[in-house]
């Protein structure tokens, strides 16, 4: 649900301004139905999560509430999956935990970079300027809640549930 809040977000900052916005009921009923930039969306996570099981050694699939319920394990994790584990030493001089800050949310977001500077998008022959603003939200998990009907968010926990019936994979709702 936060992947279709924020690509509904996002999509609507990355449009052109003379573009209408696209509204949130039509963008829901769009990605209902599978229809998104990557391909449906159920599709596309099922099929990297069965990777993730079938070769472990080349995929690692961490999911969003994952990482921000246990930012240290998973960049222990990563480090791993890497084959550049960290030293007891680096753990005890608090490599981890700095890398954890380098990299939270609000260190990144409050960048000077990431307030002022901008990137240059083409898109259909037109140059558009992306503010690096555009790319940070809220940094929480949960935050679809504010946003989604009562019948949105029961429908995607149906299809979601239907589609990834007896894989293994969960999300958090």
């Amino acid at each position: 649900m936060c992947l279709f809040l924020c690509a509904w977000l996002f999509s609507n900052k990355m449009r052109p301004e003379e573009e209408p916005p696209l509204s949130l009921e039509e963008a829901f009923e769009m990605f209902y139905e599978g229809i998104s930039n990557n391909g449906p969306f159920w599709d596309h996570v099922s099929g990297y999560w069965k990777a993730s099981l079938e070769s472990p050694e080349k995929i690692l699939f961490l999911k969003y509430e994952e990482v921000k319920r246990g930012p240290s394990v998973c960049i222990k994790k990563m480090a791993q999956f890497l084959g550049q584990p960290f030293s007891a030493e680096e753990e005890n001089q608090g490599v981890v935990d700095e890398i954890v800050r380098m990299c939270s949310f609000d260190h990144l977001s409050n960048l000077q970079v990431n307030k002022t500077e901008h990137v240059v998008h083409i898109s259909h022959n037109l140059d558009i300027i992306i503010n690096n603003s555009v790319f940070f939200r809220k940094g929480q998990a949960g935050d679809w809640e504010n946003h989604l009907t009562a019948e949105m968010i029961q429908r995607l926990d149906h299809i979601t549930n239907g589609k990834l019936d007896g894989s293994g994979l969960t999300f958090d709702s």
